[in-house]
């Protein structure tokens, strides 16, 4: 049964940016330029930017105290280790180190990791469970392949993915951080699902939410990921279910990023 209590007007919307492995160092200077112009007043709405992680400093230097992003952006990463302590984890990047050099927020469980680096849904949860600890908001990526939607088995599969994080952490500590549907299929196609059928999606996993937490279910951000483009991200955003989005291909181009956050704000 889907959750059918009317939700109070209590989440602000959450735009993400996320990079993936673009961008180099001589082109940061005219994106932060770019989103300094295009996001002058940020007004109900919080913008993230996950750049690779070598350009984190950077970034953070670039929209910290004193800039001209200075509580407008807010700094995430791509990804964090589940180790929780220093050790010999060659290549892996703590959440508290994250902390340390000024990230806010960290994805989890993208699609492109799970699939190309073998992330297990409980790996996964481990690493939602290490950012919530370094005081991190993480957001967790959920959603079916095309093979999967096919053969019915769509909704069981955001609900396993899910019910890894809510067995690990509780229904609470869940809502400390957001959950981005991202319907593997339509991540850098160019090919989006309808606003009807994502709105499905975020209402079953809502209601899961809300088996363990009727006030997690309220409070949580629940984010569309998928080919989001300044051109449909307001029929996205008209879903009362759809919280924001998690932008691939589109958060590349500071204008299109600074449309995508103006039709949440329009909303």
């Amino acid at each position: 049964m889907l959750y059918t209590v009317v939700y109070p007007l209590m989440r602000t919307p959450l735009v993400v940016a996320n990079w993936k492995m673009h961008g180099r160092a001589a082109v940061l200077d005219a994106y932060v330029s770019g989103l300094a112009a295009g996001l002058r007043v940020v007004d109900g709405v919080d913008c993230v930017v996950c750049p690779p992680a070598p350009y984190l400093t950077i970034f953070d230097a670039q929209m910290g105290p004193g800039t001209a992003l200075d509580g407008r952006v807010e700094l995430g990463a791509q990804d964090c280790s589940p180790e929780t302590g220093d050790g010999a984890y060659t290549g892996e990047i703590a959440a508290a180190m994250l902390a340390d050099v000024g990230c806010r927020r960290v994805i989890v469980g993208h699609s492109e990791r799970r699939r190309r680096q073998g992330e297990t849904d409980r790996l996964v949860a481990a690493k939602f469970d290490a950012a919530l600890e370094a005081g991190l908001s993480p957001i967790l990526c959920v959603g079916e392949s095309e093979a999967q939607r096919d053969a019915g088995d769509a909704e069981a599969r955001v609900r396993a993915q899910l019910d890894a994080v809510l067995d690990r952490v509780g229904g609470e500590r869940l809502a400390q951080g957001a959950v981005a549907y991202e319907p593997i299929w339509a991540i850098g196609s160019g090919k989006a699902a309808t606003p009807e059928a994502a709105e499905v999606m975020h209402r079953v996993l809502r209601a899961r939410i809300a088996e363990r937490s009727t006030a997690a279910a309220e409070a949580v951000c629940i984010l569309y990921g998928g080919s989001v483009k300044p051109g449909n991200a307001a029929d996205f955003f008209a879903v009362p279910d759809i919280d924001g989005a998690l932008v691939g291909g589109a958060c590349l181009d500071p204008a299109d990023f600074c449309a995508i956050v103006a039709a949440a704000q329009a909303v």
